[in-house]
């Protein structure tokens, strides 16, 4: 007897409470061992001819590509907030819905941001690397000394629904939180933080920077030599939003040079193939894009997902569709 459940293409695998769901309620090819590439999400959509395609950040889905995609497709749900992966015109002019994965992973996301800064301030990444060596031998007083967030002045670019909740947690470091963003908040939203209209004058009073905000082309290496240059020397430099928004090359010299202290980082503009000067820089604590990697806020993106390719095919109108 023929399958009459709705066909979706599963580019990766999913945590299991996703996975259970998905099995039972959709027609699927075999689960990948890997995320695809673009090619193999072709190939596997001309030949299965899905009506929706459960996507994610580090499979580009643009261009030519889109124009690939069997008629079948009625819906590309990525389980990411982020949908510069995604060519959304030109999605959009196949008649396919696109639709993202917002609000669920907030908080996860924060928590990543803090981590970052207290193992970037804290020489996380060097403490470790003398332990794996066997240690062996008392530190002096004056050995190895990191810097202590607390009270510090910390700048938020982005001051949407993440960098709001990043600044909640820097409250309660006592940290003096600065953000620059499109328009100023609402007093209530604002909580206390103190704006500026410009990244540039924000950047001398800044501590700390943290971005939080979305790639686009407008956006794209806007954080440059010139703003590295304007935050004090030996700022700290944190980026748990989109590795395109910053200049590597000028965010490695800041680094060589101690005009920046530290940095922590999560994303990269080469993923999954950051540039190897990284790994070369003792002051940088690097994770692999995993901001959201919690069983409870993975598991909620996978879910919203599934809710949005749900109600696309039953003639709803998605939860959370990707404008034009």
């Amino acid at each position: 007897m023929s399958d009459t459940r709705p066909r979706l293409l599963l580019t990766q695998r999913q945590t299991s409470t996703v996975m259970q769901r998905i099995e039972q309620d959709f027609n699927i090819p075999a689960v990948p061992e890997r995320q695809l590439t673009t090619r193999e999400l072709l190939d596997t959509a001309r030949a299965f001819q899905p009506q929706a395609i459960l996507i994610s950040t580090g499979l580009p889905l643009r261009g030519d590509d889109v124009l690939l995609l069997p008629d079948s497709v009625k819906v590309v749900a990525t389980v990411s907030v982020g949908t510069d992966h995604l060519d959304i015109p030109a999605l959009h002019a196949r008649g396919i819905v696109v639709t993202n994965t917002p609000d669920v992973l907030t908080e996860c996301n924060a928590d990543m941001a803090i981590l970052l800064m207290l193992a970037a301030a804290r020489r996380a990444s060097e403490y470790g690397a003398l332990m794996r060596r066997g240690w062996g031998r008392s530190l002096a007083m004056d050995e190895l000394l990191g810097t202590r967030i607390s009270g510090k002045r910390l700048g938020i670019v982005g001051m949407g629904r993440i960098g709001r909740a990043v600044a909640k947690r820097a409250r309660g470091f006592d940290m003096n939180v600065m953000y620059s963003n499109r328009r100023r908040l609402p007093a209530d939203q604002e909580a206390g933080a103190t704006y500026f209209s410009t990244v540039t004058d924000m950047l001398p009073h800044c501590d700390i920077l943290s971005l939080h905000m979305p790639a686009s082309p407008e956006t794209d290496g806007m954080i440059n030599a010139d703003l590295l240059s304007r935050l004090p020397r030996g700022a700290i430099f944190i980026n748990a939003a989109r590795g395109a928004l910053v200049d590597e090359d000028a965010l490695i010299d800041a680094l060589r040079s101690g005009q920046l202290a530290a940095a922590g980082l999560d994303v990269y503009r080469n993923e999954p193939n950051p540039d190897p000067r990284f790994l070369e820089l003792p002051n940088v604590f690097l994770t692999p894009h995993v901001g959201s990697a919690t069983v409870e806020t993975r598991t909620d993106m996978g879910m919203l997902a599934v809710d949005n390719v749900d109600a696309v095919l039953n003639g709803r109108d998605a939860l959370t569709p990707v404008r034009a």
